[in-house]
């Protein structure tokens, strides 16, 4: 907690009258502290909570001391002091932020003591929030690159510019040979703001950072049980008696959620962590196990196999809840023999032994995983192995079980759920005409309008991934799946450096004919495209665009946590500079593309800085209408509101409102979990609660329960995907397995009837997720128990994916030819997401690639900096904490190559020998054995050096980061997960050498 000086003893102040909202926010926490020393509790003993006294002397929201450098009133009166309530923009734990504003600047800013979420703490990042409302550093103006370098230009003629050059490629080349990549740092409104843009401009080329994160998740996650998230969340971490965090470095990528794990080991719960590196969050763990890059799916497997052997499965649970677990069984049993599984991934048996019985004895136990399963070219099928074994366990659908998956960004979470992914259509309605149709009626506009801003054959086609758009620009035209190679790209709050294979990005910027960037910082792509490059690769009619966006911190709307929970983000402070908000600019554009007006036509529209832009609250209701299949309906912005105001009256372990009644609008909270996390179903006056922890089968579908989704058909092969007999969600009036909810079997329950009027009219034809009266889910869960997406069986084997039962493959580029012999990767795909994509011809070419780089080079986060950095490494206060670009590296793997600590040294990888002046990455030497003698580690948050060169000189003047470093992903290889295209970034080879100059 920030405490500032003691003001004089001799309190006159006129304006005090009592205890500020924060001190009364900090007594309501006091009284509400959960039994094990949290925060609150500390506050308590501390003796801060006692009284009223604090509020005069000690706190800055209740008394300021007066500098000479402080904001002052125009007028000269008293200073206007507001408190606006707002969420944190790095991870996605969903820290809420009380930002003190005065005279229209923020001064200051604390932990909101009430946040059943965060409980009153921050992380290093989270604590220097403040400095997104100065931003020395920020893109200030419009700026276009001219002779190499950036100049100021207007607004004006950057949109007419911008515009102008769109319109031409679209003619020559069509709509598709656009690329729009999208943000996870847009709030929900804005992220399904720009996929109906790119629907109106008429191409799904449009993506995300979920791809390159979390897209294996929500793919194998999915397709597992039916919903493609957390099913439980942070707080129910409290609530497990072991907890395995496999892929996931949690301490220092997600800092605040080990709040809720350290309260869980408090009272008992069994902490392991399985990770190629002993990670800070390792050090917290009561087990360590190291396995080898990319075989999670071996030790998983060998989880499995003991569980087997000695019973310790759920039979009851996989009879009733399951499918296909027998073909697991055997594949466990018989393939995943201990020896293959050390043989495989370097664990013995003793060890997977330990683990298997302490998840086993120590039920409900969760499983934890972030990028280090899901970014691998088999990443779906790790991600599914994790599925199987909470599965096997029984740990699916009960409080503390479920896979808690962490998300990276403050809204990848709502950005994928609702936001521009180039397969589907918000809410994953897919891209079927079915889908194109339900939203024409949502967004008021014509089907056959939108039909027709689309090149013909290409509306129901999914787009290319942001993974491959520079495959996209330099591949063979003749062999992608669409007219046109890509030529235009914007990156609208996407970091480049995130994203493998660097030496080829910079070619493929050089090769296009309209690169624009909209970021509150330039990003690494403002210097790269201004770096020279071959002279043969640079198109001389290219042209590059800066666009000043605002932050999160300069408008409003509603974010998503990694549990599913939307909280409304009140603004701040008006943008700062010449910076707009995304959605302002959004609506910009499309008025000089022609269909400004459809856009925004349902909306009310706000005046910002003079200038006219869709209210958030309007958009967030129109998504309110549309967003069926995931219950993004029943978060109307009023719930949201009230939810941010009244937080301390949310349980810190169950979410859940114990009374309650917001002051502002009379609104009853009682019963709602905190965020309303989706699915929230039905209309707003449902009143429909969230799910905190999904497929709850012991709580009512109105109380926040439910079972696994029937997304799959109701059999396979004659065998029944429904769940079994007397297996439902508490209360329901069907107490079997059965179907989806439409019109058709609503008629055959004899349901129909229930409907009002108007919804039976809304109704007809329909199903649950194209209903737009919400009547069909009303009668369905309100008056019957019953879950509108059906009630069915998990499966086990998910028949659609390349490896049905997850298997284990190499890397494309392994150092063990033994294994790549035993588990080759898959065959070569012809057209898949519109590119060919190499898999076995790239691992036979670079079969022996480990005598030259024997090393496995890994990445990951660190507590300083988030995502590509550029906007944590302008942050001065961030940025003096980690100043350098480094590697882990073993001491036995040092001394074999002469390094010590400290040591410069060049990191070389295999793309690198198509670029023979491109030296390789210069970093420096962190000697330790944090990693083994095979591994090494370096972070993925920096850039601004390129091959041991200062890229300084490319940014524009003013709008650089303080540290820069060499970007890992630089040095990245070629690879691609087999159902989603997620890159492979954790098993790239490399050599390291030490510097000599």
């Amino acid at each position: 907690m920030l405490l500032t000086r003691r003001a004089p003893s001799n309190d006159a102040s006129p304006h005090h009258t009592g205890p500020s909202s924060l001190v009364a926010s900090l007594q309501r926490g006091v009284a509400r502290a959960i039994p094990t020393m949290d925060r609150r509790a500390f506050l308590r003993r501390s003796g801060l909570g006692v009284g009223a006294g604090i509020a005069a002397g000690e706190l800055m929201l209740v008394r300021k001391a007066r500098a000479a450098d402080e904001p002052k009133p125009a007028d000269g009166g008293a200073p206007k002091v507001e408190v606006k309530r707002t969420v944190c923009g790095h991870c996605s734990v969903g820290c809420a932020v009380d930002a003190v504003v005065e005279n229209g600047v923020w001064v200051r800013q604390e932990p909101v003591f009430d946040s059943p979420i965060n409980l009153g703490a921050h992380c290093a990042k989270g604590a220097a929030l403040r400095e997104h409302g100065h931003g020395e550093y920020r893109l200030k103006y419009p700026m276009k690159l001219v002779d190499g370098k950036y100049q100021k230009i207007s607004w004006d003629q950057a949109l007419d510019e911008i515009s102008k050059k769109m319109l031409e490629l679209r003619a020559a080349s069509g709509p598709d040979s656009i690329f729009i990549v999208g943000s996870s740092k847009h709030n929900n409104e804005q992220s399904y703001l720009l996929r109906k843009w790119v629907s109106f401009w008429g191409s799904n080329n449009c993506d995300h950072q979920a791809r390159i994160c979390h897209s294996t998740t929500v793919a194998g996650v999915a397709n597992t049980w039916g919903y493609g998230a957390m099913t439980n969340s942070y707080n129910d971490m409290q609530n497990s008696k072991a907890a395995l965090y496999i892929g996931s470095n949690a301490a220092e990528a997600h800092p605040v959620s080990m709040l809720h794990m350290l309260h869980a080991k408090e009272t008992g719960c069994k902490m392991i962590v399985v990770d190629p590196r002993f990670t800070r969050t390792a050090a917290k763990a009561d087990e360590y196990v190291r396995i080898r890059s990319g075989s999670d799916i071996p030790f998983l497997f060998g989880l499995m196999h003991h569980i087997f052997k000695n019973g310790w499965e759920d039979k009851r649970y996989i009879d009733d809840r399951v499918y296909g677990m027998d073909k697991v069984r055997e594949e466990a049993l018989k393939v995943w023999t201990p020896d293959k599984v050390q043989e495989a991934c370097g664990v013995d048996e003793a060890t997977c032994y330990k683990i298997a019985k302490i998840m086993a004895d120590n039920r409900p136990s969760t499983i934890v995983w972030c990028m280090g399963q899901t970014q691998h070219t088999i990443g779906n099928a790790i991600v599914r192995a994790s599925c199987l074994l909470q599965l096997t366990l029984g740990n699916v659908g009960v409080s503390g079980g479920g896979t808690n998956i962490f998300r990276g960004h403050d809204n990848v979470q709502g950005a994928t759920d609702v936001g521009p992914n180039p397969d589907s259509l918000p809410g994953y309605y897919g891209l079927a005409e079915g889908a194109f149709k339900h939203f024409a009626k949502a967004w008021d506009v014509d089907f056959e309008w939108i039909k027709k801003q689309y090149a013909p054959g290409m509306m129901t086609k999914s787009g290319m991934t942001v993974s491959r758009w520079v495959d996209g620009v330099l591949e063979k035209n003749e062999l992608i799946d669409q007219d046109s190679n890509l030529r235009g790209l914007f990156f609208w709050g996407h970091a480049p450096n995130s994203q493998t294979r660097g030496l080829e990005m910079k070619k493929a910027m050089d090769k296009l004919d309209l690169l624009v960037v909209i970021d509150p910082f330039p990003s690494a792509t403002a210097a790269m495209a201004a770096m020279p490059g071959k002279a043969e690769d640079l198109n001389p009619k290219r042209a590059v665009y800066l666009l000043p966006a605002a932050t999160q911190f300069e408008t409003s709307g509603s974010c998503t946590a990694s549990n599913r929970s939307l909280q409304w983000r009140e603004k701040v402070i008006e943008p700062l500079w010449e910076s707009r908000s995304d959605h302002m600019i959004m609506y910009q554009l499309a008025d000089k593309l022609g269909f400004g007006k459809e856009l925004v036509k349902n909306y009310k529209m706000q005046k910002v800085k003079g200038m006219d832009e869709p209210e958030p609250e309007s958009i967030l209701r129109e998504i309110n209408k549309c967003v069926w299949t995931i219950g993004y309906t029943g978060q109307s912005p009023e719930r949201l509101k009230a939810h941010m105001r009244n937080m301390n009256v949310f349980d810190v372990k169950t979410l859940r409102a114990r009374g309650g009644i917001d002051k502002a609008t009379g609104y009853s909270l009682d019963g709602d979990y905190f965020g309303l996390p989706w699915p929230c179903y039905g209309t707003p006056e449902l009143k429909h609660p969230g799910s905190a922890n999904l497929y709850d089968t012991s709580r009512h579908v109105m109380d926040g329960g439910g079972n696994f989704r029937a997304n799959f058909g109701v059999e396979r092969d004659g065998v029944s995907l429904l769940a079994g007999d007397g297996s439902h969600s508490k209360g329901a009036d069907l107490t079997m397995g059965y179907p989806e909810f439409d019109h058709l079997l609503l008629k055959k329950l004899g349901w129909w009837g229930e409907l009002t009027e108007a919804e039976a009219k809304a109704a007809e034809g329909k199903n649950w997720k194209t209903d737009p009266s919400g009547g069909i889910i009303r009668v369905a869960m309100k008056n019957h128990g019953c879950h509108p997406f059906g009630n069915a069986k998990a499966r086990a084997i998910v028949w659609n994916f390349p490896d049905p039962i997850p298997k284990h493959r190499e890397p494309l580029y392994s150092t063990r030819p033994d294994l790549v012999a035993k588990y080759p990767t898959h065959d070569d795909k012809k057209a898949f997401w519109r590119l060919p994509t190499l898999y076995k011809t790239v691992q036979d070419k670079n079969a022996d690639i480990g005598k030259t780089f024997p090393l496995i080079m890994t990445s990951g986060r660190l507590v300083e900096y988030e995502g590509g950095g550029e906007e944590t490494r302008s942050n001065p206060w961030l940025a003096e904490l980690q100043q350098d670009m480094f590697i882990e590296i073993n001491p036995k793997a040092a001394n074999d190559r002469g390094i010590r600590h400290g040591d410069w040294v060049w990191v070389k990888t295999p793309p690198m020998a198509a670029v023979p002046e491109f030296k390789g990455l210069k970093v420096k030497a962190l000697v330790t054995e944090r990693v083994d003698a095979e591994t090494v580690f370096l972070p993925f948050h920096f850039s601004g050096r390129w091959g041991g060169m200062d890229m300084l000189p490319y940014y524009p003047e003013g709008a650089h980061p303080v540290v820069r470093g060499e970007a890992i992903n630089t040095a990245t290889t070629y690879g691609y997960d087999s159902v989603t295209m997620m890159q492979e970034t954790k098993t790239t080879v490399c050599q390291v050498e030490r510097a000599t100059a």
